[in-house]
């Protein structure tokens, strides 16, 4: 596969994740929006790296490590939607104005 066919695929998955997270309102559409927007900027890394050391594969363990970390924060923020919708009864964004204050 070439850089630009990566790049272009890396562009794709950024650009659903920006149109999911600002169109939708549920708190678990916007989170996988973002998750997608993050996997999106880490293929664009991870293809950079590629393309410039040669297929050295060093640069890849960041991404490997990142990804954890991305799903580590998934399962604290679904936690923490679980936990405003039991208290409240909110599961989308529009009824969690009164947080602002």
């Amino acid at each position: 596969m070439s850089l630009e066919a990566l790049l272009v695929v890396s562009a794709a998955l950024f650009g659903v994740g920006v149109y999911g997270a600002l169109s939708q309102q549920s708190f678990v559409m916007i989170m996988m929006g973002l998750e997608l927007m993050l996997n999106g900027a880490i293929l664009a890394v991870v293809a950079f790296w590629w393309g410039s050391t040669g297929g050295n594969p060093e640069g890849q363990l960041l991404a490997v490590v990142v990804l954890a970390v991305m799903a580590i924060e998934a399962a604290i923020g679904f936690a923490l939607v679980a936990n405003v919708y039991r208290v409240r009864k909110a599961d989308i964004s529009e009824k969690l104005r009164r947080l602002r204050h």
